[in-house]
């Protein structure tokens, strides 16, 4: 991040407590200085920290300074349970996804609760068809020890849900790939290691790779993506779902999926 007081300040503003914040406050040059397209207020409200957020109002920072693809400070204030006051309105179709996070997020109670799980969200496409897709064969439920090319399956409001409880093949990408074929598919592997690897998935190909579901906004997303990726900042699987326009109503899809299958033998890993 740049100058040295514009980094503590940024990071205190998303990280850390109030009194951090006054005390970068108290060393910065301009409380509106920009960095990764977004001020320090900006990333106050993206944290949910109000107290950094009245203490940098307090100092002269401007919550409708225009940044972050139409999301000003004060824009993106509408979607918690801070707003600022403003002359900022949320669309129709913006109101809908702020309540279908907060019912999505209430639906999914926090499952599943480890690391080490994949998953496969897939617009469109109803748990016969991935198997279809992937020439998988229906097995049993797989018993306490885990096995590598064994998946559960559930057909959701919006498309299925993959999910491989212990391991990496719901993400592997030749996986995606063909689940993708024809519509759009989201995988993420939450690595124990390195935190939570994502993709995306378009009409057979690879879109995007090493991202980061639930990790927070990057530069240059379009107000869409920086809607999405704010209102799911820390939830990893709702991102998932969302992201593919899945909507199911209970955390089923990936603590108790209605199918199980078993991959053919191939090199998953090569799309």
């Amino acid at each position: 991040m740049g100058d040295d007081w514009l980094s503590k300040l940024h990071w205190a503003a998303e990280f850390e407590s109030a009194q951090e914040v006054a005390a970068a406050i108290a060393q910065a040059d301009d409380v509106d200085a920009v960095d990764e397209e977004r001020t320090a207020l900006w990333r106050a409200v993206h944290a949910r920290k109000p107290e950094n957020v009245r203490l940098l109002l307090a100092d002269g920072a401007d919550p409708e300074l225009p940044m972050m693809s139409g999301w000003s400070p004060a824009r993106l204030s509408l979607t918690t349970d801070h707003p600022l006051p403003a002359g900022e309105v949320l669309t129709g179709e913006e109101r809908a996804a702020v309540e279908e996070r907060d019912r999505l997020v209430a639906a999914l109670g926090g499952a599943p609760g480890d690391d080490g799980f994949s998953l496969a969200c897939v617009a469109g496409v109803d748990a016969e068809t991935a198997v279809r897709l992937l020439e998988a064969q229906l097995v049993e439920a797989p018993g306490d020890e885990a096995e590598e090319d064994v998946l559960g399956v559930t057909t959701v409001p919006g498309g299925c849900v993959l999910v491989q409880p212990d391991g990496y093949a719901a993400a592997m990408p030749g996986v995606l790939d063909r689940l993708s074929a024809g519509t759009v598919a989201y995988g993420m592997y939450a690595n124990p290691k390195s935190g939570n690897q994502g993709s995306v998935h378009r009409d057979g190909e690879t879109e995007e790779w090493d991202l980061h579901p639930g990790g927070g906004v990057a530069e240059e997303e379009t107000s869409a993506d920086v809607l999405l990726a704010h209102l799911y900042l820390d939830e990893p699987v709702a991102f998932c779902l969302a992201f593919a326009g899945l909507r199911p109503t209970d955390a089923r899809a990936v603590t108790a999926p209605d199918l199980w299958l078993r991959l053919p033998e191939r090199d998953d890993w090569d799309s």
